[in-house]
């Protein structure tokens, strides 16, 4: 399991997240099977605007809160955004990329955490 540092970072995302409507929010913790990071966080939008929206919540929170953005992809074709914090890494996809990709079925091995898990 993440730090307390990093649960906030994942719970701050997870709730920027909901704010926006993302759709089926996932929390896999990957800490004990991957040294990428401790938190995957993935989350589907309906339409190339809601997907953006949503990645621009999750830096705007997190930004506020002092978290470093190392990396962003994909933010103008907007079918899968990468947000890459270090600790944690925010997977946004449209809803066909995100049953194409199926990031969920490949880190497998990873912990599904609830937002109960993540909030202190």
């Amino acid at each position: 399991m993440g730090d307390t540092r990093t649960k906030k970072m994942a719970s701050l995302a997870w709730h920027a997240l909901e704010d926006k409507k993302a759709e089926n929010i996932t929390v896999i913790d990957i800490a004990e099977v991957s040294v990428l990071a401790d938190y995957f966080i993935i989350a589907s939008g309906k339409n190339k605007i809601q997907v953006q929206a949503m990645a621009d919540n999750v830096e705007e929170i997190l930004g506020k809160e002092g978290y470093e953005l190392k990396q962003a992809e994909g933010y103008q074709t907007a079918n899968w955004i990468l947000l890459d914090y270090g600790d944690i890494v925010v997977h946004l996809f449209d809803t066909e990329n995100r049953l194409f990709y199926d990031l969920e079925r490949i880190w497998r091995d990873g912990k599904v955490t609830s937002i109960a898990d993540l909030d202190l």
